[in-house]
């Protein structure tokens, strides 16, 4: 440590020695710091404050007037305001025609009205898809888009139900309580899961605790959302098919047994209709992704099919009874439901379970779409505020007839294309649903429930991302596991079991990186001061005398004895390759922590194991480069004053060259 400077021999080429002996250089040796002192309450405050509030939100608030905190302190809390003040008629007719486009029939004759009723169509296609009354689907079109406006910070976010929500409580729900058989406690429990998904969601924005959606990787949301296509798919047979009584259940096997053991069931009429109008829907769907200025083609597709087979249901009503259709929808506003919420013990755990885990869901959703378009349009959206405003729409939701609601990405994607400015899209969306549910109602009475599960089924066949997974199997293979075990566990076991078993093995690969860390062998690149893994760098080369590695993670209870044996097999390896090659005798070990981000009292206890065992081999440890708060704890447990002033280093560079001077006087080879 700080030996000032010294004059030595260059050892960026030890094979050639008869450059390295006509060749002196003059190498700085630097010493390593401390990091400047600090209290306990300090660090707890700073450690603290690096995990909890990453963005500093109080950062504005410095140094500004009462006033001026009160209007920030209404803007953090409610976005609204900080937009409201400089909105004008410009932006409103923006939010107004994008808003009509989403979600009204106020525009009849336009294109803005066939994308219109096709998101009411996929609200009501969502709630069958819970096993839910259809109307809930517009109830949750109405009152959630309108908390969302005052309370999100997303500018171009579309909320409506989902589909994977809607598949995940519904296949939660159906195992323990018959959507047929006891409807109104099924409600009362898709109301309470509602409560609770939107409370566990407002919880962590107000706790600041979202890394908890980050357990859910890219990887296991890939293999999911395939999976729960498949299953929603299967379950669509039902309606293609015309079967009657068909399965509760919600796993691969039991479904297409299902299938099979009702056929005497199956009505060639809605098989030859829903088959029908589903070619259509996929040939729309294939045409506007292949030439994109097209979209409307597709967006057109499920008007046309509704009209035409609720025209053809209402003409052959008389002939036939073999084609089911949705029937009485009722008008007027949502009706209060917090009478509703169901707090009995005997399914409060099951209410529970499933409100955390579509909660969960939808807040990844939500939050993923949220930035995607945030992005696009060069601004930020606040996560915890995000959080915030889902849950409490969520929780407002389940007190008005509604269920698990987030944003959308095909609704976002539509207001972002229809020129969306800001949040009030969401309100003119709400409004035109309120027409809808007010005055339009009794044009769904003979729509077909077929094609409900042909508008369903082409929508989450978009959900089978199998290029995804071509590149998980390409990039990491652990990843592309981790999908498999997603996608064959809500496929054959079930949907929060399979969700469980994608977290789990997700849980295992950081115990994994944490417990079984990556170690490497660096060597020098000649000509240079620059060392580098051997195997990645193949000009690398060894330097005669030295071990050098590198840790690239913490140190701690759960790898520190795995670290201190593969240092010393290292070891065992180097010295063997030694004796076969006859190579300079092995003399000292240099351990480069620049990737130790942190070591607790178990990592300081190996390391002094680690240099004891070393010592009594005659070789030395040496450290190099530990970051301040490791630092700051080697030099408290007196570990820096075992290993002397030689022992550590700011560079491998600076310890390469002080270390093989001190050699040379002292008649080493």
């Amino acid at each position: 440590m700080g030996h000032g400077t010294n004059r030595i021999e260059d050892m960026s080429s030890p094979n050639n020695e008869t450059a390295t002996t006509a060749r002196e250089t003059v190498v700085e040796i630097h010493s390593v710091c401390l990091p400047p002192k600090k209290t306990t309450f300090q660090k707890l405050k700073k450690r603290l404050g690096d995990v909890f509030f990453p963005d500093d939100p109080l950062e504005r608030f410095r140094n500004q007037t009462w006033r001026n905190k009160v209007v920030l302190g209404l803007q953090s809390l409610f976005p609204i305001f900080t937009w409201g003040s400089q909105y004008d008629l410009k932006l409103f007719r923006s939010d107004v025609i994008s808003g009509l486009t989403i979600a009204s029939l106020a525009i009849p004759q336009t294109k803005e009205f066939v994308l219109i009723l096709k998101f009411i169509l996929q609200g009501i296609s969502y709630a069958k898809l819970a096993n839910l009354p259809p109307i809930v689907g517009l109830y949750s079109s109405f009152v959630p888009p309108l908390i969302y406006s005052v309370l999100g910070s997303s500018k171009h976010l579309a909320v409506g139900p989902v589909s994977i929500a809607s598949l995940v409580m519904g296949s939660m729900l159906s195992e323990s309580v018959s959507p047929t058989q006891d409807s109104i406690l099924y409600l009362k429990l898709a109301f309470t899961s509602t409560f609770f998904a939107g409370l566990f969601q407002a919880s962590l924005g107000l706790l600041r605790l979202g890394f908890v959606i980050d357990f859910l990787s890219k990887a296991t949301l890939v293999g999911f959302t395939a999976g729960a296509a498949v299953i929603v798919s299967l379950q669509q047979l039902k309606g293609l098919l015309g079967i009657v009584h068909f399965t509760g259940k919600m796993q691969f096997v039991p479904v297409i047994s299902s299938v099979i053991n009702t056929r005497s069931e199956w009505s060639w009429e809605t098989i030859v209709m829903g088959l029908g109008f589903l070619i259509i829907l996929l040939t729309t769907r294939h045409i506007s992704m292949r030439k994109p200025k097209l979209f409307w083609i597709s967006a057109a597709s499920p008007l046309s099919s509704v009209v035409i087979s609720t025209l053809l249901v209402y003409l052959i009503r008389h002939k036939t009874q073999a084609i089911s259709f949705i029937g009485h929808l009722p008008k007027g506003l949502n009706p209060p439901s917090a009478n509703m919420l169901y707090f009995s013990a005997a399914h409060l755990a099951l209410a529970i379970k499933t409100g955390i885990i579509t909660g969960i869901l939808s807040l990844t959703e939500g939050i993923a779409v949220g930035r995607t378009f945030a992005s696009l349009k060069n601004y930020q959206v606040n996560g915890n505020k995000e959080m915030m405003a889902i849950g409490f729409m969520n929780m407002a939701g389940s007190c008005t007839s509604c269920y698990v609601t987030t944003g959308s990405f095909s609704r976002s994607a539509v207001n972002v294309n229809a020129g969306a400015k800001t949040a009030v899209s969401n309100i003119v969306m709400a409004s035109a649903v309120l027409v809808t549910l007010l005055f339009l109602m009794p044009l769904f009475y003979y729509t077909p429930n077929l094609i409900l599960a042909a508008i369903i089924l082409t929508a989450v066949i978009g959900l089978i991302d199998y290029q995804a997974a071509y590149k998980l199997w390409k990039v990491d293979k652990f990843d592309f596991f981790t999908c498999m075990c997603s996608f064959f566990g809500v496929l054959i076991v079930s949907v929060p079991l399979g969700l469980a078993i994608a977290v789990g093995v997700s849980v295992i690969k950081i115990l994994l990186h944490v417990t079984r860390p990556n170690t490497l062998e660096f060597g020098n690149i000649p000509g240079t001061q620059i060392y580098q893994s051997l195997k990645r760098y193949r000009e690398a080369s060894r330097v005669p005398g030295f071990l050098i590695l590198a840790v690239e993670s913490p140190i701690c209870f759960a790898n520190s004895t795995y670290l201190q044996e593969r240092i010393l097999r290292w070891t065992r390896e180097e010295e063997t390759r030694i004796n076969e090659n006859n190579d300079r005798t092995l003399k000292c070990i240099i351990l480069d922590m620049t990737a130790v981000s942190s070591i607790d009292t178990s990592g300081i206890e190996a390391v002094f194991e680690l240099r004891r065992r070393l010592e009594k081999q005659s070789l030395q440890l040496v450290l190099v480069n530990p970051v301040g708060s490791v630092m700051e704890k080697l030099h408290k447990s007196k570990i820096i004053e075992s290993l002397g002033l030689s022992g550590l280093y700011l560079t491998v560079g600076e310890a390469v060259s002080d270390l093989s001077s001190t050699w040379k006087p002292h008649g080493q080879p």
